[in-house]
């Protein structure tokens, strides 16, 4: 009785092992990025975007019929997405169009192995609204600071559910010059800059192709994201920290079915401080989508949280680019750790969807709030 048992205590301690060592890989696969470096974040990068939805659901099937670009992307490489701050490539000396060629703009010119090359494909990527006037925000987590960023849009008639992009669809809308890292807004995680852009006479789906420069080496990033100039744009899913929800019986990018007769509500403006107005962007049977935008008043905010009661039972069921939380009536939204640093007269925006019932009104009073 005594061999069996001696043979089974090292086999004991090397399955232990092996499970350790899974352990450890899963962890260091699954904990984020793994590279420290950056990316635009409002609007949201091609890659960035995906896994702000889906990094903490990426398994989730609903994916194929919610955000069905996202989901080709996911399938075809995730770490396009853990890795969301690495669309990078080196050594193109500010050549960017001789490096890249139409068709590959979103990839980077299929950088780092290809593994960026799904966000290339032509589809109806989730957009976010915009004006044409407007500011592109660049997180940076390793403070490289910026030679220079360019900000293009597409131009007006360019499809892009059915083009690819090319550099001739661009034109330049924005930029900014040689700015080290010690100028731009010290974040928890790193740093970030924002870059305004105009582009008028743009109206429906397009492109906001970035280029950032970065200082520390010839690193040049390559960043797609997709807007709607005047529009309410396409319909986040759940956030990456939120359960799936139901998948409501029509789809929440229609119309809303009872907009708002009155202008949406804003808070007062006292010096120094935010305001907040509400819009209903999308509405379906027991249920709807809003956003609401912050503005700051005053001087540079590092954060602020917006408050609003519900006065017909409404309930928010899940939420993207701010923590909400709700206690009775009573709903409050406070900033994400990358969209709390506010400029003078600079907005962000964040969104939800929620759940009505027969009546779906805009609350009457937003209260906004800022922390210097």
């Amino acid at each position: 009785m005594s061999t069996p048992y001696r043979r089974r205590v090292p086999l004991a301690a090397a399955i232990l092992s092996v499970c350790a060592v899974v352990a450890a890989l899963l962890t260091t696969a699954f904990s984020g990025p793994a590279s420290a470096h950056g990316s635009v974040v409002d609007p949201a990068s091609r890659s960035y975007s995906c896994w702000q939805r889906w990094g903490g659901d990426f398994q989730n099937p609903a994916m194929a019929t919610q955000d069905p670009m996202c989901w080709q992307a996911w399938q075809a490489d995730p770490n396009a997405m853990w890795n969301w701050n690495g669309l990078f490539r080196e050594g193109v000396a500010g050549n960017h169009q001789g490096a890249i060629p139409d068709g590959q703009l979103c990839s980077g010119g299929r950088t780092q192995s290809g593994r960026y090359n799904a966000l290339d494909t032509v589809g109806a990527w989730k957009t976010v609204p915009a004006t044409t006037n407007f500011r592109v925000k660049l997180f940076d987590q390793a403070s490289h600071g910026a030679d220079y960023i360019r900000v293009y849009v597409s131009k007006q008639g360019y499809n892009a559910l059915t083009s690819p992009l090319r550099w001739s669809d661009l034109e330049l809308v924005g930029q900014i010059g040689n700015t080290p890292a010690s100028q731009w807004t010290r974040e928890v995680d790193g740093v970030s800059i924002q870059i305004p852009a105009n582009a008028p006479g743009r109206t429906g789906r397009h492109v906001v192709y970035t280029i950032w420069q970065a200082s520390h080496l010839d690193q040049s990033y390559y960043l797609c994201s997709d807007v709607d100039f005047g529009g309410g744009g396409t319909t986040p899913t759940a956030s990456p920290t939120a359960s799936p929800t139901a998948s409501p019986t029509v789809s929440p990018t229609t119309s809303p079915s009872t907009p708002p007769t009155s202008p949406p509500p804003t808070t007062p403006t006292p010096a120094g401080g935010c305001t907040a107005t509400y819009s209903i962007t999308g509405s379906w049977g027991g249920g709807f989508q809003a956003e609401v935008k912050v503005t700051n008043g005053g001087s540079a905010i590092r954060g602020w949280s917006v408050s609003w009661n519900y006065q017909n039972g409404q309930q928010v069921t899940s939420a993207w680019n701010a923590t909400v939380t709700s206690s009775g009536s009573l709903v409050t939204a406070r900033n994400a750790a990358y969209n709390g640093a506010l400029a003078s007269g600079a907005s962000t925006s964040f969104g939800f969807t929620g759940s009505s019932g027969a009546t779906n009104p805009v609350p009457g009073i937003l209260s906004c709030t800022t922390s210097a």
